[in-house]
């Protein structure tokens, strides 16, 4: 791969994260829930959930869930009936006041944050769709692979880990503003909701023929 290819992809690559999506979704609700510090653990999740979804496609597994109706629609639906999972707990979340740097540490997971950012983006087939036609387009099969990969995957992480991080941390900004019971009512309401549309979307997407 060379630098000026590399270079192309690295632009790109902020336009990709920097998209909105359920990962964008996910992003704000925790910052808006945890703060910035705390919320940003579910970035590492989804970060986990990208380089995951780089190993499918390097291993030659993303073509056989892109040719398969069975295999994309099982990924498909598991991963709308998570968003719409997110979505009606968010809604349902209880509506007091949050303070940005403090809260009961009993209430807050790391592990529960990692793991839904992992899921997140693991879940979703279009993604890993996605990657398996942008990918190789920035791959040279006349060299090692294994390095060509890394550095793309690399790549993407840093551009998602900085994206989710602005996220994160505008929704953690709101976190001051919010005192009133209602106001992180209909907040809650208004993410779960997105989450709801972001599973919507996803129904309706199709593997390309």
């Amino acid at each position: 791969m060379t630098f000026s290819t590399w270079l192309t992809f690295f632009v790109a690559s902020w336009a990709i994260s920097f998209s909105p999506g359920a990962g964008a979704i996910s992003a704000m609700s925790s910052g808006l829930k945890y703060g910035f510090a705390r919320g940003y653990w579910n970035t590492v999740g989804l970060i986990l959930g990208i380089l995951a979804q780089f190993v499918i496609v390097a291993v030659g597994l993303g073509a056989v869930l892109a040719t398969s109706e069975i295999a994309f629609a099982v990924v498909k639906y598991l991963g709308v009936a998570y968003l719409v999972y997110l979505g009606w707990r968010q809604i349902r979340t209880d509506a007091a006041p949050v303070a940005v740097d403090t809260g009961d540490p009993a209430q807050f997971s790391v592990r529960e944050l990692v793991v839904r950012g992992l899921l997140v983006n693991l879940m979703n087939p279009k993604g890993t769709v996605f990657l398996l036609a942008v990918v190789p387009q920035f791959v040279n099969p006349a060299h090692a692979l294994t390095p060509q990969y890394a550095a793309l995957a690399g790549t993407l992480a840093f551009t998602d880990l900085v994206a989710m991080g602005v996220y994160t941390l505008l929704a953690a900004k709101v976190l001051r503003l919010l005192r009133d019971a209602r106001h992180i009512r209909w907040m809650n309401r208004i993410f779960g909701s997105l989450f709801i549309l972001a599973g919507a979307f996803l129904a309706t997407f199709r593997r390309q023929a």
